[in-house]
């Protein structure tokens, strides 16, 4: 399926490009597409183009620099801008962790706040994240808070919606039955909770976790957009948008997507572990 995908990919290049000037006179449909293979600056660069420039702008290039004050990672790294943005995508994702599971425990504890809450929640989602960040970053910039935390805050915006969702429903999967027995013992509600509806929320909550981490990057990429970052994913989109050099974008786009797969594999690697101390099937 992927061999398939990158050669459509490289057929599309030719239709994609045909209104640039460096094919107007190229006759030849095999010259034509040896021109559209190669352009500096295409609508839609080859794959080979997008490989090349990760190369070139990652192991190609010094990811530390000698200065004054010794050695500091080098701006014109991609790997440079890629921990830039997985900073705030960690910071983020631990505050909308921590929120999402706060509010499903408020909200299975108490009914009020089931009925109340929730439905603010869900809403909470459907005002754009591109209205949202520019807001974000003016209010906290005018009380004096730059840099990562605004793009946290940012991405825990996003990422706290699935894990308090998820969590709403791992801590009421427990069947009427087992917890009518906790009752018959005289557990408390702590009890409950701590031996009853978290251990029977951990698959739902490493499932929610894996989206979560994956749409915090997307928070932590949109919130360096309106901030005129220097540095990041965001920034690097920014700047080969000003400049039309789309490769660099595509490129960007390319390590963005590496680093999703990472954060979502170092996720399910921790819900293996964790299943297997607790004796579950993963």
């Amino acid at each position: 399926m992927t061999m398939v995908i990158i050669a459509v990919w490289y057929l599309a290049c030719l239709p994609m490009n045909r209104d640039l000037p460096q094919l107007a006179n190229v006759v030849g449909l095999a010259d034509r597409y040896e021109v559209a293979w190669g352009l500096e600056r295409p609508v839609l660069p080859a794959p080979h183009q997008i490989v090349a420039e990760l190369y070139a702008s990652t192991l190609g290039t010094a990811l530390f620099r000698e200065t004054a004050d010794g050695f500091v990672l080098n701006p014109r790294n991609l790997l440079t801008h890629a921990w830039v943005t997985v900073s705030a995508t960690l910071a983020g994702f631990a505050i909308g962790v921590m929120l999402g599971i706060v509010l499903a425990i408020a909200i299975t504890e108490v009914e009020a706040l089931r009925i109340s809450l929730m439905p603010w929640i869900v809403a909470s989602q459907t005002v754009p994240i591109l209205a949202v960040a520019p807001i974000i970053i003016v209010a906290l910039g005018s009380i004096g808070i730059v840099g990562l935390l605004p793009k946290a805050i940012i991405s825990a915006y996003l990422s706290f919606f699935p894990v308090a969702i998820g969590m709403v429903k791992g801590f009421g999967s427990p069947e009427a039955m087992l917890l009518d027995l906790m009752r018959t013992y005289n557990a408390s509600k702590a009890q409950i909770f701590l031996k009853l509806r978290w251990p029977a929320s951990i698959p739902l909550l490493f499932a929610s976790l894996k989206v979560s981490i994956s749409i915090s990057l997307v928070g932590a990429i949109v919130g360096e957009l309106p901030t005129g970052a220097q540095a990041g994913i965001g920034a690097r989109l920014l700047s080969g948008s000003y400049y039309g050099q789309t490769v660099q974008i595509w490129s960007a786009l390319a390590i963005a997507a590496i680093l999703a797969s990472l954060l979502i594999a170092a996720v399910v690697l921790a819900e293996r572990l964790t299943l297997n101390a607790m004796g579950a099937r993963p």
